[in-house]
């Protein structure tokens, strides 16, 4: 597999795989002169990260294939605050949730980058800080005037909003801290993040240039957009994908990269697995020339889900992908090995099974008046459900043309 591209420079790649948004070099060329120290953070608002974070995430991954030594954050001290919304005030975590957070997100960074990165926690140099010498040090340098212009402070100030807390209002500082003190403490020279962090990581930038009198730079990569519902990848937009198997399912992981459309899938392949150019352009082309076998969707889907799960999750998940939609090779399968990572539901009345899976229930009624939920026959088929029909343990429930679910 040729993941780092010797025919392509970093800043070339970045551009390349659709991971360059506003930045602070004059030239994106002098992120090839020299490697560098880079950090990128995330907060633990939950214990997993999305697939918005992983494509931050794989960027990363890039800077540390050019040879960049990575510094990792998860932020305990601002997850302590929450990062502002457009759209009002983040229900406060209590301190056990936070740390219970953290520990889900620096288990992602362990498997997802290996071991090769320092792992930081801003809760460590937060804890012992002064608040009045925190105002007299940072807070002093920072205007009121440029904070107020800030998107999210407007969004939440203006006529008719809910407002802004003095907590969330200061969260750019609190960031920007975590710029001059891992710059001090480690030599720390870049902060990577997604384009709506941009302004919030350029105020760090700053800070060190005022304190330190030193360069220092932020390189933003664009927010990943499903082009179908105009929405980013992320908790607040609803529609999260989350990396722990406990949140999404594996198979659920795979079922979403495979049901991605043409018109994305090309930039999925480069934003998201680590296949160089040579091989994505093969994978395209082997599409083009049978588009209804979705060979492109089919190596996102496991590409993917191999880099967040593993290589033999992945071929598994693959495996029982074929088996449920009746594709070639499914009888090699074993169903009911494979099947444990389908999403459980309580066995039971069918309409209950549906609404311990999640649904509520009108929607489960619907469903099967509509005869979209079907039953698994040990033939290979699906038979439609009625009402009051009982589902054993261990069967596997059709739903709709691409859900499954199966009974615990």
């Amino acid at each position: 597999m040729l993941w780092y591209n010797f025919d392509m420079k970093l800043s070339e790649e970045l551009v390349w795989r659709g991971m360059k948004a506003e930045h602070t070099f004059k030239d994106p060329s002098e992120l090839d002169e020299r490697s560098r120290k880079f950090y990128w953070g995330v907060d633990p608002s939950a214990d997993s990260m999305t697939i918005g974070n992983l494509a931050a995430l794989m960027q990363a991954k890039v800077f540390i294939k050019h040879g960049y030594e990575p510094f990792l954050l998860a932020g305990g001290a601002t997850g302590q605050i929450g990062d502002p919304k457009d759209t009002g005030e983040r229900d406060l975590k209590t301190l056990d949730e936070v740390a219970a957070n953290v520990a889900g997100i620096e288990g992602q960074f362990k498997r997802i980058v290996g071991g090769k990165f320092t792992l930081v926690n801003n809760a460590d140099w937060f804890r012992n800080i002064n608040y009045i010498e925190f105002l007299r040090e940072v807070g002093k340098h920072f205007s009121m005037t440029q904070l107020l212009d800030r998107q999210f402070v407007q969004a939440r100030i203006g006529e008719g909003s809910s407002g802004i807390s003095y907590a969330e209002f200061s969260y750019t500082l609190i960031q920007g801290y975590d710029f001059l003190h891992l710059y001090r403490e480690y030599g720390v020279e870049l902060q990577l993040c997604g384009a709506d962090q941009f302004g919030n990581c350029v105020s760090g930038m700053h800070l060190i240039k005022r304190l330190e009198n030193a360069e220092v730079d932020v390189w933003s990569m664009p927010l990943v957009i499903d082009k179908v519902s105009g929405r980013k990848f992320g908790k607040s937009e609803g529609n999260a994908i989350w990396l722990a198997e406990e949140r999404t399912s594996v198979f659920d992981f795979y079922q979403f990269w495979l049901n991605q459309a043409d018109g994305q899938v090309e930039e999925f392949l480069r934003q998201y697995t680590e296949l160089g150019r040579d091989e994505v352009e093969a994978v395209m082309l082997a599409h083009a020339e049978r588009p209804s076998e979705r060979v492109a969707q089919k190596r996102l889907a496991h590409e993917v889900t191999k880099v967040v799960h593993g290589g033999e999750l992945a071929d598994q998940v693959m495996a029982l992908s074929e088996v449920l939609f009746g594709g070639e090779g499914s009888g090699a399968v074993d169903v009911e090995a494979a099947a444990r990572h389908l999403p459980r539901a309580k066995a039971g009345e069918v309409l209950d099974v549906l609404t311990d899976y999640g649904m509520s229930r009108g929607e489960a009624k619907r469903m099967i008046e509509q005869g979209g939920v079907r039953l698994r026959a040990d033939d290979g088929d699906y038979v439609k459900t009625s009402f009051g029909q009982e589902v054993p343990v261990g069967m596997v429930l059709k739903l709709g043309k691409n859900k499954f679910l199966m009974t615990k």
